[in-house]
């Protein structure tokens, strides 16, 4: 039943993208909660995602201030006291990325019914956290899939061992692993009822001559699976393109920024 939780940090606020990465990041002003939980969850390090959490489950304000400035901080709150924001921020209100995670391919997987609830049963029982996952059907080969997925860096042996034990079992042919990845992530509730912003993330990471290795996307995130070398230069690209950029340099007081 507190009124607000203010949390103090070594930054000014929460910002449109890491400041350490994107100097000319923008503070912003207001987030919600929903737009807040995404970025934590894809990299951005100023908030804890189990904060968020709990603040939207007993709505609770978050404020977010800096320990060195009487600056006024970032409020974070429902979307029913963001409307205004909503009318009047860009489509886009981050760009967050996440050098944390590594990459699954199951190669050989059987295409039929069943078959990824086993994989992802063992995965589960091996307590692997999965955020991103793509499945294709072999064109060539009829009955036969790949399934790439991926999990955090600290779980890929437990994960990779559980697999290797339950091959037989799930029946895939090779298991591939990817052990370093990059992820990029743009995240704005203003995607809800803007067009194009996929088409712009895509020509800007095309301009750059960027592959995108797997894509996922929720109703206010799209996130792309990147090779992790070109993870700041992409996302110093898009933040820009999405007209983020401000004309002040971010001030990073110290420490890591959590």
């Amino acid at each position: 039943h507190a009124d607000v939780c203010e949390i103090y940090t070594d930054v000014d606020g929460v910002f449109s993208a890491d400041p350490r990465v994107v100097p000319n990041a923008r503070q912003l002003g207001v987030l919600t909660y929903e737009e807040t939980l995404e970025l934590a969850a894809h990299g951005a390090k100023v908030l804890h995602l189990r904060a968020v959490e709990f603040a939207r489950k007993f709505n609770v304000p978050i404020h977010v201030r800096s320990s060195f400035s009487d600056k006024e901080g970032t409020w974070i709150v429902s979307d029913n006291l963001s409307e205004q924001k909503a009318m009047e921020a860009p489509v886009i209100s981050g760009v967050a990325h996440d050098r944390s995670q590594a990459k699954i391919s199951l190669v050989g997987v059987p295409d039929m019914p069943g078959t990824a609830a086993k994989v992802f049963a063992v995965v589960g029982e091996a307590d692997g956290n999965i955020d991103m996952i793509v499945q294709n059907s072999s064109i060539s080969k009829p009955g036969i899939a790949n399934i790439s997925f991926t999990v955090p860096q600290a779980q890929l042996a437990n994960v990779v061992e559980a697999l290797e034990a339950a091959k037989d079992s799930v029946g895939f042919d090779d298991l591939k692993v990817t052990e370093s990845i990059g992820i990029l992530s743009i995240v704005g509730a203003g995607m809800r009822s803007h067009s194009g912003a996929s088409a712009r993330l895509f020509r800007t990471l095309a301009d750059l001559g960027l592959n995108v290795d797997m894509i996922s996307t929720s109703e206010i995130r799209i996130s792309v699976v990147l090779d992790p070398s070109t993870l700041e230069e992409a996302a110093k690209a898009v933040h820009t393109a999405f007209g983020l950029d401000s004309e002040s340099v971010a001030v990073v007081y110290g420490g890591t920024g959590r």
